[in-house]
């Protein structure tokens, strides 16, 4: 092992140990001195609808206000962008840095930052047969399959369960071996997603890594794809990275990871939730919604009449409006915002752009109209792919690996966090519908 990498991992890793130690009492307190404190009530209408608003999971690493939207860690999406260290000539942070502030809660220092990218570069060396077991697959699989396959065969190089395996296992230091886990699967997770873009849609045509690039910078070298590319690809992956612990993605890489299964078995099961409609796969049925909108339009340029006449005609034939709506948030989507931006900036006469800004002029006023809508505001997808398009990334399938890398980020800190707090296996009661017919005649459950 090189002298750099031991520099480096002493680093993060250290740091990172002394906030788990610190952390552990306070758990531990909540346990033992406040563990029957009533902090929520379940209904019928919960247990049956997907334990919605139940508050019963635990994460420092991101919360989400159904007023303000995201925090990483505390910090809003602008305040992320604005106190993190950017990249060498970006107005964006690098991933490695937000990396180093979702484990640690703090800002890095340029030092440290260098630090993780060196270690992340010594990390990203994809075993070989990942991209063997991806070529075994048909070409025409979806490339989340292949995503979650490449993910799911690197298991083999798990360090959590050799540790668990070696004889030695102690829960208290569980958590160092999950970090190198998590650690080798963020850097290594892009360089499979631009294996499996090239592999599909450019004739098996790769380029190689650029040990000079952040990230970032390198997705976008081995995709192809020229500035500012670089900075969607900043900008994608944190703004994708977490988004509480409830959603599909990241709840299921948690459940799975309490199991004590590795960071390899727990993402893999997490990208397959991930590659639901409900969830990750919606970016890109709102890039098809939005484009066949635009042949409603029949060539004619959208204005707000037009396009508000196209959107009451959606909605009066019984359709939603996709992208628009979100199960908590009550306001315009924050991620939504900072990509309005960035388009703003960098793409405005985009044609695509265009209509997605008008729809957004409109769209929130007709929906709150029509009444059914609890939340008028778009989200995150109604933004993401009309940028992917606008690069030249048209392979719609693809949206969801992008999402799949970032929200890796997120999810790989949470299972270290899990690992070193010592969070048992996830094993919520079921009950019977007789059950819930009875509470239901009774006015609620007596006992």
């Amino acid at each position: 092992m090189s002298t750099v990498k031991e520099t480096v991992t002493s680093s993060l890793k250290e740091t990172l140990k002394q906030k788990i130690e610190a952390w552990r009492p306070r758990t531990t307190r909540l346990l033992k001195e406040f563990g029957k404190v009533v902090i929520d009530q379940v209904t019928i209408e919960q247990a049956i609808g997907g334990a919605r608003d139940v508050r019963c999971l635990v994460t420092d690493i991101s919360y989400l206000d159904p007023y303000e939207g995201i925090r990483f860690r505390g910090k809003t999406i602008p305040e992320v962008f604005a106190e993190l260290p950017k990249a060498r000539g970006s107005e964006y942070p690098t991933v490695e840095a937000f990396w180093y502030f979702l484990l640690t809660g703090d800002i890095p220092t340029q030092a440290q930052v260098e630090e993780v990218m060196a270690e992340w570069k010594q990390r990203q060396n994809v075993p070989s047969y990942v991209f063997d077991v991806i070529r075994a697959l048909p070409k025409d699989s979806h490339p989340m399959v292949m995503l979650s396959a490449g993910v799911l065969s690197m298991q083999r190089e798990s360090k959590f369960t050799a540790y668990y395996h070696s004889g030695r296992y102690n829960k208290l230091q569980a958590w160092e071996y999950m970090y190198e886990d998590a650690f080798d699967l963020v850097a290594r997770i892009p360089i499979i997603a631009a294996f499996i873009y090239r592999y599909k849609y450019k004739n098996d045509q790769h380029i190689p890594i650029d040990p000079n690039l952040d990230m970032g910078a390198n997705f976008a070298h081995m995709m192809g794809i020229p500035k500012p590319y670089d900075d969607v690809s900043r900008m994608y992956f944190i703004l994708h990275s977490d988004h509480e612990s409830g959603n599909v993605s990241a709840h299921t890489t948690h459940l799975v990871a309490s199991a004590l299964s590795d960071a390899y078995y727990a993402y893999s099961a997490g990208l397959n939730g991930l590659a639901g409609p409900l969830h990750g796969l919606a970016n890109q049925e709102v890039l098809s919604w939005i484009m066949e909108f635009q042949k409603k339009l029949g060539g004619a340029e959208p204005n707000k009449e037009n396009v508000s006449k196209a959107l009451w005609d959606t909605l009066n034939a019984g359709q939603v409006i996709p992208g628009y709506g979100h199960a908590v948030l009550r306001k315009t989507d924050p991620r939504y915002t900072a990509q309005r931006e960035f388009c703003l900036k960098h793409m405005p006469d985009d044609p695509l752009f265009k209509l997605v800004s008008l729809i957004y002029e409109v769209a929130p006023g007709i929906l709150m109209e029509h009444g059914k809508a609890k939340n008028p505001w778009p989200n995150v997808d109604a933004q993401s792919g009309v940028i992917q398009w606008h690069y030249g990334v048209r392979e719609w399938d693809f949206y969801t690996v992008l999402f799949g890398v970032g929200r890796a980020l997120g999810t790989m800190a949470n299972i270290t966090w899990d690992r070193a707090l010592g969070y048992p296996i996830e094993r919520p009661k079921s009950v019977t519908t007789e059950m819930l017919e009875q509470w239901a005649a009774e006015g609620g459950r007596k006992s």
